[in-house]
């Protein structure tokens, strides 16, 4: 949602670009860093080995799929394909089943939308990094794409590639576990009287830092099939992008992304590329949710922890620079967790920070992670605090929006009421508000 009260310029203002072809380059370059690419075979044969392409397999994947999806360059909905596959159960079959069985992504499948948006609240928007961009993918390949992420889901689950305390882009897994996980990890190191202190860490850049030759060279030395890997080499080559901005040339360029946002593989894809970050810490947990992680510790002093913590970060950070991934310095963040029996006296010396590649850490009261507020209490006011006030600017974005002088409708209020109970009760499975705030919250 855009900040009330700004109008968004018609053109990023670039200070070193003064023309529409100028500021889409600019924006390109940050968007889409440059990444190396595998070799692509010119001659396609039919891998030993491939799984036979079923009818079913389209219908599963056409499930998942939202008709409401906005498409990509080719402007064709799901709903489209959806019929396609009623009415003639072959012709989708005999359009994607070849690509997969000689593992090729065709060019003019790679071709996106990029829909630049700004991002709300900055200071100026003479930098590319004050911009985000949406991914709009052509529908049709999204659903072979879709397919081949069940098939990887399987072999990633037989064959180990994803660290087992990953909650992220996994069936039947998700932020909730994530922080129950954690929760249920503080709560369970702190019943011998020992205190736990978590490094989060959040991997800058996330899916575009994958190397797309280091992608495949795992899978391969991993035991993959050679057909999935193939495919998956030519779906991250050659891509083209499309940048749709106010006065843009809306012409294709081509990028040299990791893996591309919005495909239902890439979460997965990166899950698999940086399992190598999660460790086995002696007394304490890492845990992660795709590109966030936490690392946590258990001693008998907040001092211990830190040492801990930044011995184990070490391996972490070579691993990382091996790979060609780097952790965003705003986003990594230190807690102590305390139970009402581990205050510190009066007049006693701060917690000690922890020191990462140079960089001061001292520990928070409060940390965001997953839409979480948790505080070193894991007391429930704080966030609930947050999501009372994300409802209530929610709200007066909507009535600023209505007739000043008949104010909402009754159907209006009725479907933001619909609207403002996911956003006050997030957090809810895992935090109990108390009496006070759900006074308030029903006062609201």
């Amino acid at each position: 949602m855009f900040a009330i009260g700004r109008v968004t310029p018609r053109l990023p203002n670039l200070p070193n670009a003064t023309s529409p072809e100028e500021v889409n380059n600019a924006l390109l370059a940050h968007l889409f860093p440059p990444n190396p690419l595998p070799i692509v075979p010119s001659i396609l044969r039919p891998h030993k080995g491939y799984d036979t392409l079923l009818p079913s397999d389209i219908s599963a994947a056409l499930r998942k799929c939202s008709s409401s999806s906005a498409p990509g360059p080719d402007t064709i909905p799901y709903s489209i394909w959806k019929r396609v596959h009623i009415a003639a159960l072959r012709h989708l079959l005999a359009l994607l089943g070849p690509l997969l069985k000689v593992s090729y992504y065709p060019v003019s499948r790679n071709k996106a939308n990029g829909i630049v948006l700004d991002k709300p609240g900055k200071p100026s928007y003479d930098s590319p990094a004050s911009f985000r961009v949406i991914v709009l993918l052509q529908t049709v390949s999204k659903i072979l794409e879709r397919i081949v992420r069940s098939r990887l889901s399987l072999v990633a689950r037989s064959l180990k590639l994803v660290y087992h305390n990953q909650c992220g882009s996994l069936p039947a897994l998700s932020s909730f576990d994530a922080a129950l996980s954690l929760v249920d990890t503080v709560r369970t190191l702190q019943r011998p009287g020992l205190k736990v202190s978590t490094l989060f860490l959040d991997i800058k850049g996330g899916f575009d830092n994958i190397n797309a030759s280091i992608m495949c060279s795992s899978l391969m030395k991993a035991g993959a099939p050679h057909y999935m890997v193939a495919w998956i080499g030519s779906f991250l080559s050659q891509r083209t992008c499309r940048l749709v901005f106010q006065g843009s040339l809306k012409t294709f360029s081509p990028v040299q992304v990791g893996t591309p946002q919005g495909s239902p593989i890439s979460p997965l894809l990166f899950v698999i590329y940086v399992a190598f970050l999660d460790i086995n810490l002696p007394r304490g947990l890492s845990l992660s949710y795709v590109d966030d992680f936490t690392l946590s510790a258990a001693f008998t002093s907040y001092k211990t922890n830190v040492r801990t913590l930044q011995r184990a970060f070490e391996p972490i950070r070579a691993h990382a620079r091996a790979c060609e991934v780097g952790f965003s310095v705003p986003k990594t963040e230190l807690i102590n967790w305390r139970t009402p029996l581990q205050r510190d006296p009066d007049r006693a010396p701060s917690p000690p920070p922890i020191y990462l590649d140079g960089q001061i850490f001292p520990p928070l009261l409060f940390v965001r992670w997953l839409g979480y507020w948790f505080t070193p209490n894991l007391a429930s006011l704080a966030h609930f605090f947050k999501r009372l006030s994300l409802a209530q600017g929610a709200f007066a974005t909507v009535k600023r929006l209505s007739p000043s002088s008949s104010g909402l409708s009754p159907r209006l209020s009725h479907r933001l009421a619909i609207l403002r109970r996911p956003t006050l009760l997030y957090g809810a499975d895992i935090m109990v508000p108390s009496r006070d705030m759900l006074t308030k919250m029903e006062v609201y």
